[in-house]
C-alpha cells in the first residue's frame, strides 16, 4: 500500500494506519512509455512514408523526366506539383471510409493504391501516362496522409500524444530522405532508365505496411463507435497508461459517442447519427463557438506549413542550389541529400519535446527560426543573382539558411501541424475535421509546388524566400494568438479550450483554477478521512 497514489478520494481511505506527510502530495511520477502503444502508431505512421518518397524523389526524378520526355519548366511543375491536388480526392474520401471500414482498414487500402501507382509511374511510356501513374498514387497518399494522425491519437495515452502522433511527420522525412538516396543511387543509370527505378521502386515499401498493418488493433474510438465495447476496452487497457486510465478514456468515449456511462455489454446498438450523418453541418453550417475555433485552428496551421514554402524547398532544392552557383547535377544531388538527412534528424529530435516543453514553445521557436533562415536565404540569392563572378560566401550562406530553415521547420511547424490537428477535434468530428485540415494542407502544397518555377521567374529566387518569410511572419501572430496549448489534455477535454478566440487564455486560467480547486478539495477530504 506504500506506493499508491492519493489520486481519488475513495482510495485514501485505505491510509488510516500513519498521518500523511509532505511526500504524499508530491505529483505522480511520468509513466512509462507504453510499448504497445507505441508499436501501433509506429506501424500507422510508416504509411507517411510513401508521401515523403514521392516528394523527396520526384526532386531528382524531375530533372531526368525533362532529359528524357523534353517536357518545358511548367509541365515539370505540373508533374512535380499535381500529386498533392489529387490526393485531396483520396483524403477527402478517407474521412467517410475510415468511418466505414474501420481506421486499420483504410491504411491498408491507402498502401495498395500507392502501390499501383508506382508501377504505372514506374512503367511511364509518356508524359500522358505518368500523370495517370501520379493521379494513383496521389489518391492513395490523400488516404495515408489523413488516417494515419487520427489513428495514432485515437490509440495514444494522453501523456505520450505528442510523441506517437509525431511518427507521420518523422515519417514523411525518411521517405524525402529514402527519395534523395534514391535518386543518388539511381543517377548513374541511363536517363531512361534512372527515373523509372526511382519512382517505381516506391511500390515495395507498400507491400510491407500493408502486411504490417494487419497485425495493428483497430482505434478503440472506432470500435465504440461500431458499438463493440469489449473490443475496444481490451484495446484501450493495453494502450493505456493504467486500467485506470484506460476505463476513464472508455467513458469518455461512449459519454462522446451517446451510450450510458454504466453499459458495459460486449456489443451495444449506436445511434446512426454518430456514424458521420451530419457531421459536415456540425463543422460547417451550424458549428458550435468551440468547433469553430477549431476548425479554423486546424486549418490555419496546415495552410501555414504549407504556404510558408517548405515544399518548394524540399521539391526544388537541386534548382535552387543551381541559383545559389552549383551546377554539377552529382553536387546537387549530394546537397539535396543533407537536405534530407538534416530534416530527418531534427524531426527525430522534435518528437522527444513534444510532451516536454509542450506544443506552443516549439511551435513559436520553430516559425521565428524559419523567418530568420528564409529572409537570410533571400538575401544570399539576391546577392548571388545580381553578381557576375562567383561569390564562395554567399554560396555557404545560402546552403547554410536551406538546412537551418528544414531544421526549425522540423522541430515545430513539421510535426506539430499534424499532432495538433488530429487532436483538438471532438469525437465525432475527427475523421471529418482532419480530412479538411489535410485538404487544405494538399491545396496549398500543390498551388506552391505547380507555380514556384513561374514565381522565382516573375520576382527573382531572392523574391520568393521573402515573400515566404512574410507568410511566416503572419503565421507567428496567428500561432501566438490563437493556438493554446493542448499539452497533456485527453481528447475530450479540448472543447473546453476552445471557443473564446483570442481570449483563450482567459479560459485556460479558469480551467486551471478549477482543477487546482478541485484538486485541494480531494485532498482536504482524503486527509480528513486519514485521520
Amino acid at each position: 500500500m506504500a506506493d499508491q497514489k492519493p489520486q481519488k478520494p475513495e482510495k485514501e481511505g485505505f491510509s488510516s494506519q500513519t498521518p500523511k506527510v509532505i511526500a504524499d502530495f508530491d505529483p505522480p511520477k511520468k509513466p512509462k512509455r507504453n510499448k504497445y502503444a507505441l508499436a501501433c502508431s509506429f506501424l500507422a505512421s510508416m504509411t507517411s512514408v510513401l508521401l515523403g518518397y514521392d516528394i523527396g524523389v520526384m526532386s531528382g526524378a524531375a530533372i531526368y523526366i525533362k532529359k528524357d520526355f523534353q517536357i518545358s519548366d511548367v509541365q515539370v511543375e505540373v508533374l512535380v506539383g499535381i500529386l498533392n491536388l489529387y490526393s485531396l480526392l483520396g483524403s477527402a474520401a478517407a474521412g467517410r471510409t475510415s468511418d466505414w471500414i474501420g481506421r486499420r482498414l483504410t491504411i491498408v487500402f491507402a498502401s495498395g493504391i500507392f502501390f499501383a501507382g508506382a508501377l504505372l509511374m514506374g512503367f511511364s511510356t509518356n508524359y500522358a501516362f505518368l500523370m495517370v501513374g501520379r493521379f494513383v498514387a496521389g489518391i492513395g497518399v490523400g488516404y495515408a496522409l489523413m488516417i494515419a494522425p487520427v489513428y495514432t491519437a485515437e490509440v495514444a495515452p494522453a501523456s505520450s500524444r505528442g510523441f506517437l502522433t509525431s511518427f507521420p511527420e518523422v515519417f514523411i522525412n525518411a521517405g524525402i530522405l529514402l527519395g534523395y538516396v534514391s535518386n543518388y543511387g539511381f543517377s548513374k543509370l541511363p536517363t531512361h532508365l534512372g527515373w523509372r527505378f526511382m519512382l517505381g521502386i516506391g511500390a515495395v515499401p507498400s507491400v510491407f505496411l500493408a502486411l504490417g498493418v494487419l497485425a495493428m488493433p483497430e482505434s478503440p474510438r472506432w470500435l465504440v463507435m461500431q458499438g463493440r465495447l469489449g473490443e475496444a476496452k481490451r484495446v484501450l487497457d493495453k494502450t493505456s497508461d493504467s486500467l485506470e486510465e484506460a476505463q476513464l478514456r472508455l467513458g469518455d468515449i461512449k459519454e462522446a459517442a451517446g451510450i450510458p456511462e454504466e453499459c458495459n455489454d460486449e456489443y451495444v446498438t449506436v445511434s446512426k447519427k454518430h456514424h458521420g450523418e451530419g457531421v459536415w453541418r456540425d463543422l460547417l453550417l451550424r458549428p458550435t463557438p468551440s468547433v469553430r475555433h477549431i476548425l479554423i485552428a486546424a486549418v490555419g496551421i496546415h495552410f501555414f506549413q504549407q504556404s510558408s514554402g517548405i515544399d518548394a524547398v524540399v521539391l526544388y532544392s537541386p534548382r535552387i542550389f543551381e541559383k545559389a552557383g552549383i551546377t554539377d547535377d552529382t553536387d546537387k544531388l549530394l546537397a539535396t541529400m543533407a537536405v534530407g538527412f538534416t530534416k530527418t534528424l531534427f524531426i527525430l529530435v522534435a518528437t522527444f519535446w513534444l510532451d516536454k516543453i509542450g506544443r506552443r514553445p516549439l511551435l513559436l521557436s520553430s516559425v521565428g527560426g524559419m523567418i530568420a533562415s528564409l529572409l537570410l536565404l533571400g538575401l544570399g540569392l539576391t546577392v548571388i543573382d545580381h553578381t557576375d563572378h562567383k561569390l564562395t560566401w554567399a554560396i555557404a550562406l545560402c546552403l547554410t539558411m536551406v538546412l537551418a530553415y528544414v531544421a526549425f521547420f522540423s522541430i515545430g511547424l513539421g510535426p506539430i501541424t499534424w499532432v495538433y490537428s488530429s487532436e483538438i477535434f471532438p469525437l465525432k468530428l475527427r475523421a471529418q475535421g482532419c480530412s479538411m485540415g489535410v485538404a487544405a494542407n494538399r491545396v496549398t502544397s500543390g498551388v506552391l509546388s505547380m507555380t514556384f518555377i513561374s514565381l522565382y521567374k516573375a520576382i527573382s529566387i531572392g523574391g520568393a524566400f521573402f515573400l515566404f518569410g512574410g507568410i511566416a511572419s503572419v503565421a507567428f501572430v496567428f500561432f501566438y494568438t490563437l493556438l493554446p496549448e493542448t499539452q497533456g489534455r485527453t481528447l475530450e477535454e479540448m472543447e473546453e479550450l476552445f471557443g473564446t478566440f483570442f481570449n483563450w487564455r482567459t479560459t485556460m486560467r479558469e480551467l486551471e483554477k478549477n482543477k487546482v480547486e478541485k484538486k485541494v478539495g480531494e485532498l482536504q477530504m482524503g486527509a480528513t478521512t486519514a485521520y
